[in-house]
């Protein structure tokens, strides 16, 4: 849930969800609040774990809290290596070469020398040396 009213807490968010929501019919332990975080910007998100029919009808929908209203949205957050910057793994069960994650090269931070003109990223250079049609950016760092 995006843009959650400071009021709404991990303690009484499925209650308030449950209460100003009758429309979403929920079975049992279809709602687990997980952690609640502040973004940059100053407002209040919050996670929650559904159930697979409670998450269809939670995606179709706004949410009411309270006075407001809020967005829903799937909460992914991909796992990324600090060796060597590639997905789906982490570096203490990492087997690739130690990349900085600016320039690509297999050196350390005190090390590199790169301009902000030549960063690269390692997942998009992969990619588009496995994609045949569509090529995509590379010219970005592994931090943005």
């Amino acid at each position: 849930m995006y843009n959650v009213p400071e009021e709404i807490t991990i303690g009484n968010v499925t209650t308030v969800i449950k209460d100003q929501n009758p429309e979403i019919t929920l079975s049992g332990e279809d709602m687990t609040a997980k952690f609640r975080y502040k973004t940059k910007k100053g407002n209040y998100n919050i996670v929650i774990e559904l159930g697979q029919h409670t998450r269809k009808q939670i995606l179709q929908t706004k949410l009411k809290t309270g006075w407001e209203i809020c967005k829903v949205g799937d909460y992914l957050v991909p796992t990324r290596c600090y060796k060597c910057s590639r997905f789906n793994h982490k570096h203490s069960d990492c087997k690739g070469v130690e990349t900085y994650p600016y320039c690509v090269g297999k050196h350390k931070l005190k090390e590199c020398t790169a301009l902000a003109r030549e960063h690269k990223f390692i997942n998009c250079i992969t990619y588009n040396r496995h994609s045949k049609n569509e090529k995509i950016d590379e010219n970005h760092s592994a931090r943005k």
